[in-house]
């Protein structure tokens, strides 16, 4: 295999929510932390935390469990910081565990399962089949959107 061979593979940085796998491309990621502090902002959306200071930098904390209306997450259970940039920059997505850097080819990219809830169906990219599991690749830039969306589901 030369390094001009046809598929290109991607490198993603996964994670879990409620027992399912996501990945989030590598090179989109700023880092991965520990739980740290958040200062609760009044009259935010749902799927915000609150804001982390990151050495100075003030950043977006979302709830990845909410914005993809999962379970919300068990108190006991600290979420973990993935600091990616977007559009908007630096946003950190709270999950609740990280998993290894996973090398994937674009050829083996799937659509979204059928029986995937719409609410995940529409921030994911599509799947690839791990050995052992689905890798549902999430689409970094709507993982990152705050408001608009939200309030219009809200109305549905």
């Amino acid at each position: 295999m030369g390094e001009h061979s046809m598929t290109s593979a991607h490198q993603f940085c996964t994670f879990y929510l409620d027992q399912l796998l996501f990945g989030l491309e590598l090179k989109g990621v700023q880092e991965v932390m520990r739980s740290l502090e958040m200062t609760h902002v009044p009259l935010a959306p749902a799927v915000v935390s609150g804001l982390i200071n990151l050495r100075g930098q003030i950043v977006t904390a979302i709830d990845l469990r909410r914005r993809l209306e999962l379970q919300v997450r068990p108190a006991e259970l600290l979420p973990m910081n993935v600091v990616v940039r977007s559009n908007e920059g630096a946003v950190s997505l709270l999950v609740d565990k990280i998993g290894d850097v996973v090398e994937v080819e674009d050829s083996s990219l799937e659509p979204a399962p059928e029986m995937l809830p719409p609410s995940i169906r529409s921030m994911i990219r599509g799947v690839h089949k791990l050995e052992d599991k689905l890798l549902h690749v999430l689409d970094t830039e709507r993982a990152c959107e705050i408001a608009e969306t939200d309030l219009v589901s809200a109305n549905e």
